[in-house]
């Protein structure tokens, strides 16, 4: 029964997702506003984390069987992908590759950035434990 009710919020959770992208003219998908209505709940504590969390690790468990259909598809389409099957694998490996190096850029920038606002805030810092320092000696 605990698994039914876990269930049920996280499918209820799920139509409301579907509710907004029907009202809402935004291109975004139900499943994402399901996600940011059960990250609200989850951290609004509306809902517990013991209250979904294991009709969720099922769901995570049997998500390889949801891939079988899918794939099972790409049989009755092999005719038409086998020609365009190259060319998707050249676009789908350097579309990758173009993520991850951009991916490491920002990463160092940000990283670079950080290490900037920190190394200025410890020189504001000890200027203004000089001043002190200096306004307690002329104090003395």
């Amino acid at each position: 029964m605990r698994f039914i009710r876990q269930f049920l919020i996280i499918l209820l959770v799920s139509f409301f997702g579907e509710v907004l992208k029907a009202i809402l003219p935004l291109p975004i998908p139900a499943s994402i506003y399901g996600l940011v209505i059960m990250l609200a709940l989850l951290v609004s504590k509306k809902v517990k984390l013991h209250q979904v969390e294991g009709g969720s690790m099922f769901l995570i468990d049997i998500m390889p069987l949801m891939f079988i259909p899918g794939s099972a598809g790409l049989i009755n389409i092999w005719p038409s992908l086998k020609p365009v099957l190259i060319p998707l694998l050249v676009m789908t490996l350097v579309s990758t590759v173009l993520v991850m190096a951009v991916s490491a850029k920002v990463t160092e920038f940000v990283i670079k950035f950080d290490k900037k606002v920190e190394k200025e805030e410890k020189q504001r810092e000890e200027k203004i434990r000089e001043e002190i320092q200096e306004e307690a000696k002329k104090n003395d």
